[in-house]
């Protein structure tokens, strides 16, 4: 009868894939693609795959790439994601495998996430029939901004399985951090959810000479942003805040005329749906509120993006668990805070208990007195060393087998329940949304 497959299975196998994995990731760093159609990276994934007893499927709106494998016996279902696009950033990174393509870079880190995936793939397949269940393997375009997460489930990818999922669980890297290989998460609010605020305020133009005369929307405009900022620190608590940034404001075409527009565009982050809910109409009220006051109107639209992402505590355990039997407790920590950036795998964590394991792969150069100054994602000097591959490979095929062992049900074991119990960093807080 076959047995179990264990973390400690596949750390060694890891390691031997290492080179194949850095040689696939180099390759997509050289070549990067930005939003749903990245055809040269699904080829490279496809060529990859080949070979490993997996169901394969490719997407009809977007470049993905949704692979399934059926272990050897029944059980539940899980769900390994890899995001795949790049930034539109030029590179100024001086590594041997600089990407190719003039304004486009690998600046997130997207290239190791592929190449962790591949390689927890291939860590599985070789142990299909010791596996209790089914793996889904999800190679995903357009995480950058084009919510192709979204895509993926309007195209069928929670029913890839042919059952619900029992858990989610993905790999981010950053190269800035701890010392490379450490993973790290944290229990409730991991990313924040977003959301757009766009605000054309209307006057009436006129001589800069005689603002009396017109209706000048620029001051009107300039005092929504205040507004605005005043309204975070009023209107949302300290414990499940509201971030706003504006980032574009434009008005006028010459210094001696008083235009009759001015707009705005602001992001809004949350660490929860219910301040975000609870914030933007309020923010709607307020500038709807000023440009009333000053005889004017304004155009306010509001979009929604991507929620923010919840990590499951059973899934936050898993991951401490296969790391600390990886890697020792050396190789994990537990985060304090959420981070305001957001994230589409929250599309999967809403649906499936899950967490994205956030791994450093700051570069040995920069260990010691140099750690802060390692240039951090979405820089275009941004390094991510290779040797965080087979930690993340050997992790996520880890963190699969374990939950298919479990069967449909994950019971929190006593010890991991006293380590977390004793943790500040993940202990809840007054307001402190904890799945």
């Amino acid at each position: 009868m076959p047995t179990e497959p264990t973390p400690l299975h596949f750390r060694e196998r890891a390691e031997a894939l290492a080179p194949e994995l850095t040689a696939l990731r180099h390759a997509l760093h050289r070549e990067p693609e930005i939003g749903l159609a990245l055809p040269l990276t699904q080829a490279k994934v496809l060529d990859a795959l080949k070979g490993l007893p997996l169901e394969i499927t490719t997407g009809k709106a977007l470049g993905s790439v949704v692979a399934v494998l059926r272990g050897g016996r029944p059980g539940p279902a899980v769900l390994l994601r890899g995001d795949m696009d790049a930034l539109p950033l030029q590179e100024l990174a001086d590594v041997p495998y600089r990407s190719t393509v003039d304004g486009v870079m690998h600046a997130c880190g997207h290239d190791q996430h592929v190449a962790m995936l591949v390689g927890a793939a291939r860590l599985l397949g070789e142990r299909q029939a010791e596996l209790a269940g089914t793996v889904v393997f999800m190679f995903q375009p357009g995480e950058e901004s084009h919510d192709g997460a979204s895509y993926m489930i309007e195209e069928g990818l929670l029913d890839a399985a042919g059952q619900p999922l029992v858990g989610a669980y993905s790999v981010h890297v950053s190269s800035n951090g701890p010392r490379c290989g450490t993973f790290s998460a944290r229990v409730g609010t991991q990313t924040a959810g977003n959301a757009e605020l766009k605000v054309v305020v209307r006057g009436k133009g006129g001589h800069g000479s005689t603002p009396h005369t017109a209706a000048d929307p620029v001051p009107v405009a300039a005092e929504m942003v205040l507004a605005l900022q005043n309204l975070v620190t009023r209107a949302a608590s300290v414990f499940d805040p509201v971030v706003l940034t504006v980032g574009l404001f434009r008005a006028g075409t010459k210094l001696n005329i008083i235009p009759g527009t001015a707009e705005f565009e602001a992001t809004v982050r949350s660490t929860s749906p219910e301040a975000m809910a609870d914030f933007l109409p309020r923010a709607v009220r307020l500038v709807e509120g000023i440009a009333d006051g000053w005889g004017m109107t304004a155009d306010v639209d509001t979009r929604e993006g991507y929620p923010a992402m919840i990590a499951a505590e059973e899934a936050v355990e898993l991951g401490h668990e296969v790391v600390g039997e990886l890697y020792g407790e050396d190789g994990w920590r537990y985060d304090e805070h959420p981070i305001m950036a957001s994230e589409d795998f929250s599309r999967i964590t809403a649906v499936a208990p899950g967490v994205q394991l956030g791994l450093s792969a700051r570069p040995a150069a920069f260990d010691g007195a140099d750690e802060a100054t390692a240039p951090f994602n979405h820089s275009a000097y941004a390094v991510f060393d290779d040797a965080a591959l087979p930690r993340g490979a050997a992790v996520l095929a880890g963190m699969a087998a374990r939950r298919l062992s479990a069967g449909q049900e994950r019971p929190c074991s006593r010890a991991a329940r006293s380590r977390m119990a004793g943790s500040s960093a993940i202990r809840a807080r007054p307001g402190q949304n904890v799945s």
